[in-house]
């Protein structure tokens, strides 16, 4: 048993203890491979579905999903981070928090699916060539994946890593799954598979539900399920400066696939939504470290930024190394998806240098997330967002997913700087304290690899 499942299992609710470095890298470890496990099963689903499909079967299911994850991104209101935030410097608003989440996820999920469905049919031109029925059909999921968002990062904040890991990779296993059933072993299309898909969304979220209902009811000390307004006012102020800055990353990282989607057809969105989908593999690693280390600073008060500045360097080296290997791989695309995707090679590789920064700049902004959120970083973002948009509008429609890659490079880069130069001003740390891995840190890193290695 864990420490956290020992908490848990004493009926306690107490402010996390400080975490070990080593216990930080198996937390890393555990949650890098469950997140490997989930991208390989996105990739496997992909590749299947291109092999079935085509390319325009992958553009237009990489239309719904990013359809999808816009509105839950839209509808969350930065809850997710809120919950958190909050269950993160106080255990014992664990109940309130939930039962205040639980209830803002099905009124607003729902209220955006019904917006959803009503503009597919008023303005069907919107979604290029989906037909209305598919996205129908993929956006009654809504309100089931923001519950089960809402949920993750409640097991967050109680350090419940291994049940997070669980449900998280069991939602991409699952379509995984749908999309061997759906296409090789039924032999059906894409209305089959995205019903499948929904009905998993809606399986896992009530999964979630039960599962955080059993925490509570072993360890909110008699507490009911019911909402506290003035917690949730304050939840709101907090997730709506967060919900500024993670809509606009969530434009920023997706939006532009639609818009190559509608001005050039499903079949370039297609290339670009592999390409995409590999800079999110690398992705990957920044977006655990940030992940793990958001609730440690909420708790532990770290102002002067010493604790992230730490886990920024080992991001940082460790991110070039990724990227390295990734130029050679990305000339594999084309061989493993099809001939139809050959530029889906020069995709990736013009999204690298971006890649890189982003992820850097995802670690190094868990130090204000964690310690209040400023709102200089949600007007960082606006910026951002407004540069990456106005960018896509004039030049997608001319030069395509190409177009698309360089913006979002551009734009990466420039929410780096900003974040970046942000941090030094608040901190008083200099770039290459904050970025540059220490002699006595790569040994250091050199050593936990090969503990963890043979520990295992």
């Amino acid at each position: 048993m864990n420490e956290s499942t020992q908490e848990i299992s004493n009926g306690e609710i107490d402010k996390p203890t400080s975490i070990s470095p080593r216990r930080f890298s198996t937390n890393v470890a555990l949650m890098l491979g469950t997140r490997l496990l989930m991208l390989a099963s996105g990739v496997g689903a992909s590749i299947v579905i291109a092999r079935w499909l085509g390319a325009e079967g992958v553009g237009t299911l990489a239309v719904l999903n990013v359809t999808v994850a816009l509105a839950v991104q839209l509808a969350c209101a930065g809850l997710p981070a809120a919950n958190t935030y909050f269950i993160s410097k106080d255990r014992r608003r664990l109940a309130p928090v939930w039962t205040n989440s639980l209830l803002f996820g099905l009124v607003a999920g729902t209220v955006l699916t019904v917006m959803i469905i009503l503009l597919a049919r008023l303005r069907p031109s919107l979604f290029g060539q989906v037909p209305i029925g598919l996205v129908s059909i993929a956006v009654i999921s809504i309100p089931f994946q923001l519950i089960t968002l809402l949920g993750l990062n409640v097991l967050l904040a109680l350090d419940q890593i291994d049940r997070l890991n669980v449900l998280d990779s069991a939602g991409q296993i699952l379509l995984f799954m749908n999309a061997v059933v759906a296409c090789w072993i039924i032999g059906a299309g894409l209305f089959v598979l995205v019903s499948l898909n929904t009905g998993a969304a809606i399986l896992l979220s009530l999964v979630v539900v039960l599962i955080i209902a059993a925490i509570i009811s072993r360890t909110a000390g008699g507490r009911h399920l019911q909402p506290e307004w003035g917690l949730f006012k304050k939840m709101l102020r907090y997730g709506l400066k967060f919900h500024v800055a993670a809509l606009a990353a969530i434009i920023i990282l997706r939006a532009d696939l639609l818009l190559v989607n509608h001005f050039r057809g499903s079949g370039e969105a297609g290339v670009y939504a592999v390409a995409s989908q590999m800079g999110s593999l690398m992705l990957l690693f920044p977006a655990v470290i940030g992940t793990l280390l958001f609730p440690r600073v909420a708790s532990e008060a770290d102002q002067q930024g010493e604790l992230t500045m730490r886990a920024t360097r080992y991001t940082a080296f460790i991110m070039l190394i990724i990227c390295s290997l990734a130029i050679p791989l990305s000339f594999a695309l084309p061989l493993v998806y099809g001939p139809a995707f050959h530029d889906a090679t020069i995709l990736l590789l013009i999204l690298l240098p971006g890649v890189y920064l982003f992820g850097i700049e995802a670690v190094m902004v868990q130090h204000f997330s964690g310690t209040g959120l400023p709102i200089a970083i949600p007007l960082f973002w606006i910026v951002a967002l407004s540069f990456n948009t106005a960018l896509n509008l004039v030049f997608i429609p001319i030069y395509g997913a190409r177009a698309a890659a360089i913006t979002s490079t551009l734009s990466y880069a420039l929410i780096f700087v900003l974040v970046a130069s942000y941090f030094r001003s608040k901190t008083g740390n200099n770039f290459s304290a904050t970025l540059l891995l220490r002699h006595s840190e790569f040994r250091d890193l050199l050593a936990l690899t090969r503990l963890n290695f043979f520990s295992n």
